[in-house]
């Protein structure tokens, strides 16, 4: 389904951007009419992480006079695997002035504004507004749907993507020619079913291949050339080394961009989607110790069972030493392995996971049982130093 240009020409170009632009300027698709809308453009990337990353990199070559990008975060050094607009030099920096700097080596014809604060209810309808376009580049389930939401009550198209390990996905959502983000996945995933990058990882290089896609989506949309992503799904698999386009119908039932929308204004994103289960919050009530009453344990002799629920990969690369290993998704079939004598300690990397392990071990009848707040994490930064953080 072809849409008309989504932005209307600049005047004109400089020599030296038509210099610039030249490899552009000779595909008829895109030509000198092309270039002028994608020069009088104004672009919006949330994120400026993994798929931000080459995402803005490739909008400022492409020559989008304005890019807004939405980061409160600093550069970690775990960044430097995946996010490319980022360099060693730029660890412990703010990561929307690092992409800044990055973007204007590119292109110094290029508009940058930071916008350096966490997106949330109270600023997003503002920051949207001012954009033709925005590239969501998020990590969480509760920042997608509020972008979903507000690009829909502002009747903005946006260009969004997803990453996991070796697979990918990408769509256009723009309720006025098709469906939203809610027609895909009316409802989020339960707590602490779907892993985020930084606990089940990500293949940095398929950052790259999904915010190619991303970009070629928004200068299509923005030029009004090609079939946009509308209505359709890809999903990419990096081992497999295929792409599938799925079809996405409009949900006319949808409470967002359905016939008779039952959402109408943005709403508490964080209690919809959830960061662990109910019972998991009910469990850890009164049963969280933090890493130094954990190592107090530890030196005392203090009888416990200390258990990892992370995965294998993660138990290689760092552990709490007396720990033994129970993946959180075989927990169940080992419960009657573990000691009733003695109180049962579990961690997990930040405190999620093994806040829902314990409601699974309170379920069983450990009622002494409690997890460590901010996992091998926390034990890392405030216990041992000396191990690795990832």
């Amino acid at each position: 389904m072809s849409l008309p240009p989504l932005v209307d020409p600049a005047e004109g170009l400089t020599v030296d951007e038509v210099r610039r632009y030249s490899r552009h300027l000779i595909i008829p698709d895109v030509a000198m009419d092309g270039q002028k809308r994608l020069k009088n453009a104004r672009v919006l990337a949330v994120g400026a992480g993994g798929l931000g990353s080459p995402t803005l990199m490739y909008l400022a070559a492409a020559g989008v006079g304005t890019l807004g990008i939405v980061e409160f975060d600093t550069v970690d050094e775990s960044n430097l695997q995946r996010q490319i607009i980022h360099g060693q030099s730029d660890i412990g920096r703010s990561k929307a002035e690092s992409a800044r700097d990055s973007v204007l080596n590119i292109n110094p014809y290029v508009n940058v504004v930071l916008h350096e604060t966490r997106l949330d209810t109270s600023n997003v309808m503002e920051i949207f507004s001012q954009y033709d376009l925005i590239v969501d580049g998020t990590d969480n389930f509760a920042t997608r749907y509020l972008v979903n939401d507000a690009a829909v009550l502002l009747g903005k198209p946006y260009v969004w993507g997803s990453i996991y390990r070796f697979d990918g996905q990408a769509s256009v959502f723009w309720a006025d020619h098709g469906p939203c983000y809610r027609c895909l996945y009316p409802e989020p995933p339960p707590p602490g079913m779907v892993p985020s990058c930084a606990e089940g990882g990500v293949l940095g290089v398929l950052c790259a291949s999904i915010a190619s896609i991303q970009t070629t989506e928004a200068i299509k949309l923005l030029t009004g050339i090609g079939d946009p992503l509308v209505g359709r799904l890809m999903v990419y698999d990096a081992l497999e080394m295929t792409y599938r386009s799925i079809k996405v119908r409009k949900d006319p039932e949808c409470p967002l961009c359905g016939k008779n929308p039952t959402i109408t204004e943005l709403i508490d994103y964080e209690a919809f989607c959830g960061v662990v289960s109910e019972e998991a919050q009910l469990a850890a009530a009164g049963s969280t110790i933090t890493a130094s009453e954990l190592k107090g344990w530890l030196d005392g002799g203090e009888p416990i069972e200390l258990v990892d629920v992370r995965e294998p990969a993660e138990w290689e690369i760092v552990r709490i030493p007396g720990a033994r290993l129970i993946p959180k998704g075989d927990l169940p079939a080992h419960l009657a392995e573990l000691p009733q004598d003695r109180r049962v300690v579990v961690y997990c990397k930040s405190g999620v996971r093994s806040a829902e392990a314990l409601a699974t071990l309170k379920g069983a009848g450990f009622s002494s049982a409690v997890h460590v707040q901010g996992g091998v994490t926390a034990w890392a930064t405030q216990v041992d130093k000396s191990l690795p953080v990832y």
